[in-house]
């Protein structure tokens, strides 16, 4: 069995990231979404909450499952038995970080492979960012996130309002 492990933070999930997983799982024959701690970022959920939501996102796609993870990369890869990272790349700016981590993946673990995947055109924009400043300002989200992921994240947002 196939396995790649997608890591990010997801904070939170969007329809670009689910597009990533839906056509990665052609190509294996599971998809780990690994939600990443990543302290550094100071993401606005917290680590359960973007696992619960990365899993509401992804419920419907037949073998993925996600789990929280933190610590080095191919540590956990190799831990979950996956043979390959699946990457979503936007633009060339995505490429050049992403070809330096797989570089360097590849120089802890010869045995780890890298997949990358061209981002479907109509996300080709979208970032986390983007959504959670679009949902700052009260613009609509339907094109960019499940349901009730825009709503958790409406949520959030004002409750941090004064």
């Amino acid at each position: 069995m196939l396995t790649g492990i997608y890591p990010g933070t997801f904070d939170p999930i969007t329809r670009g990231h689910t597009d990533v997983i839906a056509r990665s799982i052609r190509l294996v024959d599971r998809i780990i979404v690994a939600v990443a701690l990543n302290p550094g970022k100071e993401p606005l959920f917290d680590l359960a909450d973007r696992v619960e939501l990365a899993k509401i996102a992804t419920q419907d796609l037949a073998g993925v499952e996600v789990e929280p993870f933190e610590g080095l990369l191919v540590e956990y890869v190799k831990n979950r038995g996956a043979q390959a990272i699946i990457r979503g790349l936007r633009a060339v700016s995505d490429f050049e970080h992403e070809f330096q981590m797989a570089l360097l993946n590849r120089k802890l673990d010869s045995n780890l492979e890298t997949l990358f995947l061209m981002a479907s055109e109509e996300y080709s924009y979208l970032t986390s960012s983007m959504v959670k400043e679009v949902a700052s300002l009260g613009g609509p989200l339907h094109d960019f996130l499940h349901p009730e992921v825009a709503q958790r994240l409406t949520a959030r947002l004002h409750a941090f309002r004064p």
